[in-house]
């Protein structure tokens, strides 16, 4: 892919994705790793009620919403902090797929009221946010992460369970980070956390959080 960072730490930093959006305007879409299709299932059973709040967080150009939102979830909200992808998805998807929202957000502070939405999916957003240094996939070598990345993987985990329903929220993160080192920002004592570990050559993960 000719938009590939020079340096991995350019994945966690909006520069970097708003020129990527606007060099790759006529490409469809770009997925980290797994389609709707692939966990479609697994989603349609954690997630029973069509109607329930879904809150994308760094949705960039993926399908998942717009899949989600052809099975029937048709109360989704998108947030990405590139204005450059969010006006693009606005208009492929303002006539087909009207009630879906668009939204110039970052993240890390979300501009919603408390207990807002019934269930917040991260796919790869916190793994950008990850690329201090080394590799997105995997663990740092060092004993500790960056403080960088402590910062901002803390703040976006906050602000999701500040927004979830108490008691009811859900919160769902896929990413092929193994649980040695993404536990840790995702655990905290008012939410229960349980992992999934997904197929099968090569395993990726789906944690789990509720309020």
């Amino acid at each position: 892919m000719d938009n590939l960072p020079e340096k991995n730490e350019q994945y966690g930093t909006k520069d970097y994705w708003d020129q990527r959006y606007q060099a790759e305007s006529d490409v469809r879409s770009f997925d980290w790793f797994k389609k709707y299709s692939d966990i479609a299932d697994l989603l349609r059973e954690l997630i029973p009620d069509k109607t329930s709040k879904v809150l994308m967080l760094g949705c960039g150009n993926s399908t998942l919403s717009e899949d989600m939102y052809d099975d029937g979830y048709k109360n989704i909200v998108n947030v990405d902090y590139s204005s450059v992808v969010i006006e693009q998805m606005q208009k492929r998807h303002g006539t087909d797929r009207p009630e879906m929202e668009w939204r110039v957000m970052d993240v890390r502070e979300l501009e919603f009221a408390d207990d807002h939405f019934d269930v917040a999916i991260d796919k790869g957003t916190m793994d950008a946010m990850m690329t201090a240094k080394g590799d997105v996939w995997v663990r740092f070598t060092e004993a500790d992460p960056p403080e960088q990345v402590v910062s901002d993987c803390t703040k976006e985990v906050d602000e999701v369970i500040r927004v979830l329903r108490k008691s009811s929220g859900l919160f769902l993160y896929l990413t092929f980070g193994q649980p040695h080192f993404r536990r840790r920002f995702l655990a905290r004592p008012e939410t229960s956390l349980h992992i999934k570990e997904l197929g099968e050559a090569f395993h990726y993960y789906l944690y789990i959080v509720r309020t």
